[in-house]
């Protein structure tokens, strides 16, 4: 292997985590049981989707690892490879440390961060392993020289050093092919969450293909198809998982607990058969009103930070089922969000109830919910969601907290390492950085991401601000000079740093709060209590260093 191979393998020793779900699965009733194990199942369809999005390599990278896997049950255990195939312990450590990667990344690119892996053993040594069935070695051959290739080093727009799985094109594509189907997009108010775009040549002419994805499928050749001269709409992206997904939210609606999930689910069967983005917004509007359900959910194309234009999302799942005694403290939480909101350093005393020009007149607390995940399918495992990602959804609607309680109790974890921790603080550390996680979690999710107002211009001539009187920026101490202009929405105005920004704005929100008494006192921490007999400092103090350090670790 290449030092320039080796210096992107995957770190050896990384540690594996268990989510622990089977207690509260079990203290389900038997038809929320088969509600979850439905709506599981759908979720986890969407992972060749994920792979899909993320490489052309990804798919067969993942059908080698499993086929190594059911060929060496035959066997036994992984352990007899080493003498069946005539590779080292080494070897074979290596590879599976690069298999537990790609399969927690469902890709060959790390989910945060976006920097390729690639095992660090040689391709003989790969060849040596798959020699244990034919299916093995065909599938190494597939895929061989991609999986090994460096670069590219990350994703990004196609190019020597970067590549996406959202731009699977044929001929060179360039950003202006990517831009001009934007505009026709725009034009054709046909949304970009559930699309990718392909460049191929026919008759010796570049087309450009946006490919939507649903479980129904077009013909190529259809001219109902063209959206303009060399642009073609293409459906059927993802159909075969699509389909699959369809069936079982199908047999999820079966067992539903109330109306509303009955309807949201429609509205998703609906989307995904369709490609219809109006439908999955509708599908928000219901979910949102569920509130306090037992088994909860995430589905869809929800998330657009890995694609180089910053439109296009990423297939995310998640089925997750409440924890009734972690609710009850973040109800009190969500109950006090309007007194935190006015502590907030731009508000403004006597304007909007002391919240200031630049939060929404009505805050309405949103569903904040505790669950421990059932299924996450994604390229990272998140410690929580704030959603639906449409603004006009939030404003009229709400939105939901969703907090994945067995993600954040990873972080309880004694084996962890903590190498930029001096070894004198280590202990206390280890020992409280689950609790430090969980309030900036709580805190990051509800008034992070559930504050703020976009100023604008909602239709021609209509604002919703004072247009004569524009408020003053905290900034720079003199009135506002821009604003929202009818169509314009966060992500549109600033593209791919959008996701960028509004994470940055969420945790030094975070921050700020983390030393706010009255914030620390509704889950139990005070001055005058002690996480450990052996503290000499308040708790807030000790709470407020550590999350300095873990700050610094980000």
């Amino acid at each position: 292997m290449s030092s320039a191979e080796s210096f992107h393998a995957p770190p050896p020793g990384a540690t594996i985590h268990q989510l622990k779900i089977k207690t509260i699965f079990d203290a389900l009733s038997e038809r929320d049981k088969l509600y979850a194990h439905y709506l599981a199942r759908a979720a986890w369809h969407g992972s060749r989707i994920v792979m899909r999005q993320v490489s052309p390599e990804s798919p067969d990278i993942f059908d080698f690892i499993m086929h190594l896997y059911h060929a060496y049950t035959l066997v036994a255990q992984w352990d007899t490879l080493v003498a069946q195939c005539n590779v080292t312990p080494e070897e074979l450590a290596s590879f599976l440390e690069y298999a537990a990667m790609f399969l927690c990344n469902l890709g060959n690119f790390n989910g945060e961060g976006d920097q390729k892996f690639v095992p660090d053993v040689s391709a003989e040594a790969l060849r040596k392993l798959a020699s244990i069935s034919p299916k093995t070695e065909a599938g190494l051959d597939k895929m061989i020289d991609p999986l090994l290739a460096v670069p590219p080093f990350s994703l990004g727009y196609p190019g020597e050093n970067t590549q996406s799985g959202y731009y699977p094109t044929e001929e060179p594509i360039t950003r202006d092919d990517i831009a001009k189907v934007s505009d026709v997009m725009n034009k054709r108010s046909i949304g970009p969450e559930n699309t990718r775009v392909r460049k191929v040549l026919k008759d010796g002419k570049p087309v450009l293909q946006l490919l939507q994805a649903s479980a129904e499928t077009d013909v190529l050749e259809s001219g109902d198809n063209e959206l303009a001269d060399g642009i073609l709409l293409v459906r059927g992206d993802h159909s075969e998982e699509l389909a699959k997904i369809c069936s079982d939210l199908e047999m999820a609606k079966q067992y539903a607990g109330n109306d509303k999930q009955t309807a949201f689910l429609t509205h998703y069967i609906e989307c995904f058969r369709t490609g219809s983005l109006e439908a999955f917004q509708e599908s928000q509007k219901t979910w949102v009103t569920d509130v306090s359900a037992t088994v909860e959910n995430i589905l869809g194309f929800i998330e657009p930070y890995r694609d180089p234009a910053g439109i296009r999302s990423e297939w995310e799942a998640m089925i997750g089922i409440a924890d009734a005694d972690e609710i009850k403290k973040l109800k009190t939480f969500v109950d006090s969000s309007a007194t935190f909101i006015r502590q907030l350093p731009w508000a403004v005393e006597g304007v909007n109830d002391g919240k200031g020009p630049y939060e929404k007149s009505l805050f309405e607390a949103p569903d904040f919910t505790s669950v421990h995940a059932l299924a996450v399918c994604g390229s990272i495992v998140f410690e929580a969601a704030n959603l639906p990602n449409y603004e006009y959804i939030r404003e009229t609607h709400g939105f939901k907290n969703i907090v994945l309680a067995n993600r954040l109790s990873v972080n309880n974890n004694p084996d962890l390492p903590c190498y930029w921790v001096d070894s004198s603080e280590l202990k206390f550390f280890q020992s409280t950085t689950h609790i430090v996680r969980f309030l900036t979690t709580a805190i990051h999710e509800l008034i992070s991401h559930g504050t703020g107002k976009l100023l604008s211009e909602t239709s021609p001539g209509t604002y919703n601000f004072d247009k004569q009187n524009p408020p003053i920026s905290p900034l720079s101490g003199e009135a506002i000079t821009s604003h929202y202009r009818p169509g314009q929405t966060w992500t549109s105005v600033f593209g791919k740093l959008a996701g960028t920004v509004e994470e940055c704005r969420a945790i030094l929100m975070s921050e700020y709060f983390m030393d706010n008494k009255h914030l620390l006192s509704i889950f139990g921490y005070t001055d005058s209590s002690s996480i450990t007999a052996q503290d000499r400092t308040s708790q807030k103090s000790k709470l407020l260093y550590n999350t300095t350090l873990i700050l610094h670790q980000m």
